[in-house]
């Protein structure tokens, strides 16, 4: 041991041996020493074994390496060799491209041989199909199917490989069709020949039990052969860019084939039952086929279809698991035949033209309502004949433009009626306002339109059926709106040659005489005014009630959803729908309506009709009280209303008055029958403020009132209100002119108060201080009212308030301070005037003018 384990060692026994004590212990620590040892020399053997193996291992794992490389080197050797042999080349980069050239041709050898596999595989499920079919046409449908499951795949390998082998693919295709059209020519001569049997197609034939094997071995035959075809089409998406009609059932098709000549023999010879002016005779054909042949179908026919599709994908389709369904799609192509060569023939005559499309959608309507005919489209449903013409095939501008040139020959036609302009009092409510009888016309036009001679046809009923929105919505604008925005035009029109010709300069320009001008400017003037604002009013509670349709109120959702979706609507942009419709299209609100911007310049010019008509009332009105605000006495110096007496007056109307009665009894009587109550009042409410404004301005707070002069002003007024009360209804008068009644009430006060008895209209006072003079004619029920007397008070009469006051008592009161004054007025009943006013009033009486 060196001097490191030496001192390792002496540290260990200076540790273990510290006292007499340990010296104990001394055989069991050398025990211990012996053992561990042990361990050491045994982990140091196993150590040295497991470098051995290590060394031997790696010794090996080298030797394996320089074999392999060896046999590299060697198969590299070999290759060159053979690559030299090859491709006769020295070095590999050379040998490469000549290597490629042989293996593509070895690829298309194998190619050219899977082809004649296939090729061989073809002819030989061909030629066992056309063997079976000459002895058991049942069994020849297996080889078929195989075909045809080949034929299918190699569709979609083609499409995949974008075309690769085109001729291979027409060859097995030819093959397939070829005998497809074997098969489908011996199944239906075998159902052909069941159809004898039972002398189809008569409506009552029938199969027998005997024959029902037969029957249904035949349907079920032609069913298994096209089923194929009919999953692909259903699994294969729809071709937007042209038609997508449902394939005829290959049984459908055989039990069609001799309606079908029944058919051409009808309507494609000559025949009477062939006319181009009535297609519903070949149309309703149809639909008696349908009647006539739905027992047959669903008796014999519906159970073989559930049998052959029940549990399939093509059982979710109408037109293959519903008999009458997969009937009438077998029937529809010999019509799609008869209207296509029908309609180049009618394209020229508008009316031919007009009435085939209105006769097909209805047909469509039939078909789809009355018979359940989806057309295999599930919630889209059918879109029927008239749209496949009418969008597919372009026809849709042709008939619109049939249909605006006869609704605007129709509104021609109409305006120029003689009796366009006159107002109607018989089609309407007695109470409504009257519209002129062209107005009418011209929404019975677009609401009723005469499609020939025999039927009436609703305008909307005649794009009602239509499938497509944008044929609905041009369909709205082009004529509809149109011919309504045309009449809206004239109307106004007619109001601004009006306006034009009332004018001074405008008279002087037209050429226009007196007569002609008064007359313009009296009642028939009016009812040019009334006629513009009664169509009007009219054709905008038309508008009204046309958006509130179901019909309207559908397409108006339609157009609100596209609207907010899209920026155009089929041809036409977002902005000139709206200003067509309404302004609200496409907002985010749910107002608005079709017809808005219509019954807007409807409204527009019933408001401007309605105001020029309170114009002219008014201005004839000033005009007809210009000597009754200008009254003075035959001396032409002095104030007749302070100077007339009892005895010169039996309170009957004053004689300048009678041009303002004469006008308003003409007038109010004339446009009571014109217009309904609503308009009426307003009218004569600004007439009656005219009146009261004149009045009051003129006469009441120019002039000085006697007794007899203050009766005779509130017999006047009294009289104007009876008038119009009569004309326009009770109280719109008093209401009007309540401020000259108050005024007139308030100078007829008695000098004292006091009950006193009432007088008739022709009895008068001899002195200003009787109660007669002021009370002529009073009721005793008018006792305690408010207000002045209105026209079914007596003339001149006075209703008091409940304290019967008297002028003085009244006149100390109204002028102590405005609390008593207005206490006053109320005692009085007297509710408009105003403190001063009343004052101002009271103080024109002559007695208190000193």
């Amino acid at each position: 041991m060196d001097d490191h384990d030496d001192t390792r060692v002496a540290d260990y026994l200076d540790d273990k041996l510290q006292t007499p004590q340990d010296l104990d212990a001394l055989d069991g620590l050398l025990h211990t020493i012996h053992t561990q040892h042990g361990l050491l020399k045994q982990q140091l053997h196993d150590a040295q074994r497991d470098l051995s193996d290590a060394k031997d291992a790696a010794r090996e794992h080298h030797q394996h390496l320089q074999t392999r490389a060896r046999l590299f080197h060697d198969d590299q050797a070999d290759i060159d060799r053979r690559l030299q042999v090859v491709a006769a080349s020295h070095t590999s980069d050379d040998a490469v491209p000549r290597f490629e050239h042989i293996l593509d041709t070895l690829q298309r050898l194998h190619v050219a041989s899977a082809y004649v596999d296939l090729l061989h595989h073809v002819d030989l499920l061909s030629q066992e199909a056309q063997w079976q079919l000459q002895t058991s046409p049942d069994a020849a449908l297996a080889p078929y199917k195989q075909l045809r499951a080949l034929h299918t795949r190699m569709l979609r390998l083609d499409e995949e490989a974008e075309g690769a082998a085109p001729q291979l693919l027409y060859h097995v295709d030819h093959i397939t069709h070829a005998l497809r059209s074997d098969l489908l020519h011996a199944f239906s001569a075998r159902l052909e020949t069941i159809l004898a049997h039972v002398k189809w197609p008569t409506p009552k034939a029938t199969i027998t039990a005997a024959l029902h094997p037969e029957w249904e071995t035949a349907v079920l035959n032609l069913l298994d052969l096209q089923f194929p075809e009919l999953h692909g089409v259903h699994h294969a998406p729809p071709d937007v860019s042209k038609l997508n009609l449902p394939a005829v059932l290959f049984p459908l098709h055989v039990l069609v084939q001799p309606l079908e000549m029944r058919f051409r023999y009808h309507f494609d010879g000559d025949k009477p039952t062939n006319r181009i002016d009535r297609p519903e005779y070949f149309l309703s054909h149809i639909t008696t086929l349908l009647s006539d042949y739905s027992p047959f179908l669903v008796q014999h026919v519906q159970p073989l279809l559930l049998k052959q599709f029940r549990g399939t994908d093509l059982a979710l389709n109408p037109v293959y698991i519903d008999a009458m369904s997969a009937f009438i799609t077998a029937l529809l192509p010999m019509l799609r035949t008869k209207i296509g060569s029908l309609l180049p023939r009618v394209a020229a005559q508008p009316q031919l033209l007009s009435h085939l499309m209105h006769e097909l959608m209805t047909f469509d309507t039939t078909i789809r309502e009355e018979w359940r005919y989806d057309g295999g489209y599930g919630v889209d449903g059918w879109k029927g004949l008239s749209w496949e013409f009418l969008a597919q095939a372009d026809w849709f501008g042709r008939w619109l433009q049939v249909e605006k040139d006869f609704a605007l020959a129709r509104y021609q036609s109409i305006v120029e009626a003689p009796d366009f302009g006159h107002l109607d009092y018989e089609s309407v409510d007695p109470k409504a306002t009257k519209p002129t009888k062209g107005a009418i016309r011209v929404n019975d036009l677009l609401e009723t339109i005469t499609g020939d001679s025999a039927q009436l046809i609703s305008a909307a009923d005649r794009y009602r059926p239509l499938t497509s929105f944008t044929q609905k919505l041009r369909f709205l604008i082009d004529i509809q709106i149109t011919i309504f925005d045309k009449l809206e035009e004239r109307l106004r029109g007619n109001l601004e040659a009006y306006l034009t010709l009332s004018t001074s300069l405008g008279r002087a320009m037209g050429g226009v005489s007196k007569e002609e001008q008064e007359k313009l400017l009296g009642v028939e003037g009016l009812e040019r005014l009334c006629k513009t604002y009664g169509s009007a009013d009219y054709l905008e509670r038309a508008m009204r009630d046309w958006s509130d349709d179901v019909f309207f109120l559908d397409i108006w959702d339609e157009l609100q959803d596209r609207a907010r979706r899209a920026g155009n609507i089929g041809a036409m942009s977002v902005a000139d729908v709206a200003e067509r419709t309404s302004k609200a299209v496409g907002g985010d609100g749910d107002g608005g309506a079709l017809f808005d911007e219509t019954a807007a310049a409807y409204s527009r010019l019933r408001i401007r009709s309605e105001k020029i008509i309170t114009d002219t009332l008014n201005s004839n009105v000033r005009e007809a009280l210009r000597g009754y605000r200008n009254m003075l006495t035959f001396s032409h110096r002095s104030n007749p209303w302070a100077t007339l007496s009892a005895s010169s007056s039996a309170l009957a109307n004053t004689a300048e008055l009678d041009p303002l009665i004469a006008y308003l009894t003409t007038t109010l009587g004339f446009l009571s029958r014109a217009l309904a109550p609503a308009p009426l009042r307003r009218i004569a409410r600004g007439a009656l403020a005219t009146v009261s404004s004149m009045v009051w301005d003129k006469v009441v707070s120019r002039h000085r009132f006697s007794t007899a002069g203050a009766a005779q002003l509130s017999s006047d007024l009294h009289a104007v209100c009876r008038l119009v009360d009569k004309a326009v209804g009770a109280g719109v008068a008093e209401a009007g002119l309540r401020r000259c009644l108050e005024a007139a009430q308030l100078l007829n006060l008695p000098i004292k108060g006091g009950k006193a008895p009432a007088a008739s209209p022709g009895e008068t006072g001899d002195a200003g201080d009787d109660w007669e003079a002021w009370g002529a004619g009073a009721d005793d029920e008018g006792e305690g009212e408010t207000g002045g007397g209105t026209g079914s008070d007596a003339v001149g009469g006075a209703v008091l308030g409940e304290a019967d006051l008297g002028l003085w008592e009244v006149e100390q009161r109204l002028f102590a301070d405005n609390v008593s004054a207005r206490g006053v007025l109320e005692a009085l009943g007297l509710e408009v005037l105003s403190e001063s006013e009343g004052r101002a009033v009271l103080g024109r009486r002559v007695e208190l003018a000193g």
